[in-house]
């Protein structure tokens, strides 16, 4: 019986593997990927045609095409609840479960097919469940994040936040400012158009956001001067929110090539490690160690000395193990880097699965001071910490995390 559970858990925790977002050499999940990609096109372009009188002939087959890719979405979404424990990292099902159901990407997912198969069982609310199926569209969003290009989008926005919320509160205060003075200004002049407020706002609306319908304006000499202020605060505040996403993307762009750069100029050729009381190794001698061919114990640092390691030579606790590997003389693309944390670094206390980094990396594992961690996902750095990144080749059967 606890063989049959564990080999449910290994298939479970594959199949979360799959569905995940995959990496480039990952050829199973990434065509898993490509495949929801098609499916998300494939249903809106057939919702969009089913629109179109002059293609009523073929209605038979849109409502076919939508129907399996309706029940893909589905068992997509049964898939994610199986596996939510694996795709989030948590320690419990229920937790899991409740981070993915409740989840900007949980709700999409099951908005985009529960509306087609409520009919089914409430069939006297057919016209409002066939109104919420165009909640179907947010399913887009689900292709951003499987690829980097789109992905980098989202995350200036999300990195950028409080500054776009910030431009919207004063455009919104500018907004009813310049309402309630027009309306002062205009309503004697024009009852009939500056009737109350919301029409002031309307005015402002059209005007500060530079559309401009012609609907309603002022006529008096003091509301077109009134205006022409306006109308030029409406062009720098529009232009606000752009620079900040412009320099999101700025940003964004420099930090990939910083990490390019790192990862071209640093190679690792050494290992430093500190032997705690519990490792195996304590009290061996180094002819007795399990090492492979190709690595070497260059050193050991022993109470601030440096000492050449003998075969005959006992290993302390505390010792400190400079390890070292031949280097590669085949054509196998291996990119590791080491990265320290600064204080101003964006890593800076945040949790691992909350890096900001490409799905193609895996973080091997991270140094702080003597002590080796290896990370999780609830793993928080910290200023430095010393990173190993594994870049451009995933480790498919590995347990490292991958960022």
């Amino acid at each position: 019986m606890k063989n049959k559970r564990q080999t449910i858990e290994q298939y479970r925790r594959h199949v979360g593997r799959v569905i995940e977002i995959g990496s480039t050499d990952d050829w199973l999940s990434r065509g898993y990927d490509y495949l929801l990609t098609a499916l998300i096109v494939v249903n809106l372009v057939v919702s969009v045609l089913a629109t179109f009188d002059e293609l009523a002939a073929f209605d038979a087959l849109f409502h076919g095409i939508e129907h399996v890719t309706v029940a893909c979405f589905a068992v997509d979404y049964v898939l994610r609840l199986l596996t939510a424990r694996y795709l989030y990292g948590e320690s419990t099902e229920l937790r899991g479960l409740r981070r993915y159901v409740l989840s900007f990407n949980g709700v999409v997912d099951l908005l985009s097919f529960l509306p087609y198969y409520l009919p089914v069982f409430f069939p006297t609310g057919a016209v409002a469940f066939r109104m919420f199926r165009v909640v179907r569209i947010l399913r887009l969003f689900r292709i951003t994040t499987y690829y980097d290009s789109l992905n980098a989008i989202a995350e200036v926005i999300v990195g950028k936040k409080q500054q776009l919320l910030s431009s919207v509160f004063i455009l919104m205060v500018l907004m009813l400012g310049s309402s309630l003075c027009m309306y002062s200004v205009e309503h004697d002049a024009q009852p009939e158009v500056f009737r109350n407020a919301f029409s002031g706002i309307w005015w402002s609306v059209s005007t500060l956001l530079t559309v401009g319908y012609g609907d309603i304006y002022p006529i008096t000499n003091l509301g077109r001067a009134l205006a022409t202020v306006i109308t030029f605060l409406g062009v720098l505040m529009v232009a606000i929110p752009t620079g900040i996403i412009s320099a999101g993307f700025v940003e964004q762009y420099n930090r990939i090539q910083t990490n390019a750069t790192v990862a071209r100029e640093r190679e690792v050729r050494f290992i430093k490690l500190r032997l705690g009381a519990d490792d195996p190794w304590v009290k061996r001698r180094v002819g007795e160690l399990p090492l492979p061919q190709a690595l070497l114990l260059a050193a050991v640092h022993r109470d601030g000395e440096v000492l050449v390691p003998r075969e005959s030579t006992t290993l302390l606790d505390g010792d400190v193990l400079v390890l070292a590997a031949a280097p590669l003389r085949d054509k196998t693309v291996v990119d590791l880097r080491e990265v320290t944390l600064m204080e101003k670094s964006p890593w800076n206390g945040q949790l691992v699965r909350d890096l900001d980094v490409s799905r193609q990396t895996v973080l091997v594992l991270v140094r702080r001071g003597e002590n080796v961690i290896l990370p999780t996902g609830e793993t928080r750095l910290r200023a430095g910490d010393k990173l190993l990144l594994h870049t451009k080749r995933a480790l498919p059967d590995s347990t490292l995390y991958r960022i």
